[in-house]
């Protein structure tokens, strides 16, 4: 358990000293422009007819509606007007967080692996235990599930305290499943991989809740950026590249724990277990050797 816990402090220190790296600020650089570029695109095609359908289906809710009513009886003005984008951003966040965790595990995480790996690992074995279709497959369907699991969770977002608990904890199982088996595709053999996933489950599902967690920090500055439309420019942007700078870090975190484990696991005795018991299998008398008697003396040499 504390040698767990070593490896897990160790390599997040590791991990947040990297960010400082130019060259991983640069590698952010890229998922921010296209997420920029797909979100400019969804904004300028989709956001007024989203804004429209979200504010009819908050219109059509009875429960709502009188809710509704009463804010705007005390003076709110139309709230709905105010919710319906606030839920629009909602509902996209984890879309584009899901499509910037895809960029991240196709795009920066091999390049942030291989950056761990010649600095720390250089004499570290490749036994390529994962192709690139493989990883490819691997990190779609975990996408599908957590998109799935988004879109069935959405109405228990309406509830204050699960709003801020269930979008980080399906970020972080989606972040734990992509980036560790990324991180042990190039180095580790799949007897490893399956051996290290199995010994530090728990610490690797740690580390992506604790991203999943720092992943929904921006979105108050995605939501702001909703609020203060002045600003909307400038903070939204800031939120993206946020999101890309937070998964890099979740890479690097990744890279460093499971390229260490796998170091540690190569570095452990074999034990070889031991042969059964050998039956001993009685020699024929035919199949015997005959006694050589030359070195026994006679009487006759030695008299009493």
């Amino acid at each position: 358990m504390l040698a767990g816990m070593g490896l897990l402090f160790d390599s997040f220190w590791r991990a947040a000293a990297y960010c400082l790296n130019p060259r991983v600020m640069a590698l952010s650089v890229l998922p921010l422009l296209l997420m920029v570029g797909a979100a400019w695109a969804l904004g300028h095609w989709y956001w007024e007819p989203a804004v429209q359908t979200m504010r009819t289906l908050l219109e059509s809710s009875s429960l709502l509606q009188s809710v509704l009513g009463w804010v705007q009886t005390w003076g709110g003005g139309d709230p709905s007007a105010v919710l319906a984008p606030l839920m629009v951003v909602l509902i996209a966040t984890p879309v584009l967080v899901v499509l910037s965790l895809l960029v991240v595990a196709l795009v920066m995480t091999p390049a942030l692996v291989a950056l761990v790996a010649q600095r720390r690992f250089p004499d570290l074995e490749r036994k390529k235990g994962a192709s690139f279709l493989a990883s490819l497959f691997w990190s779609l369907s975990s996408s599908v599930l957590a998109l799935v699991a988004m879109v069935l969770s959405i109405p228990l977002w309406l509830v204050p305290p699960l709003v801020l608990v269930l979008p980080p904890l399906i970020w972080g199982w989606l972040t734990y499943r992509v980036m560790a088996y990324d991180a042990l595709a190039e180095h580790a053999s799949k007897e490893e991989r399956e051996t290290i996933f199995r010994r530090h489950r728990a610490s690797l599902l740690a580390i992506g809740l604790v991203t999943g967690y720092l992943g929904a920090a921006p979105g108050l500055v995605w939501a702001s950026g909703v609020v203060f439309a002045a600003a909307f420019f400038i903070l939204i942007p800031l939120a993206v590249w946020i999101y890309a700078l937070v998964f890099a870090f979740s890479s690097l975190w990744f890279a460093h724990f499971s390229l260490l484990a796998l170091q540690r696991l190569r570095a452990e005795p074999v034990v070889v277990p031991a042969a059964p018991w050998a039956v001993a299998v009685p020699t024929p008398l035919a199949q015997r050797p005959a006694l050589d008697v030359s070195y026994i003396p006679s009487s006759e040499s030695h008299p009493p």
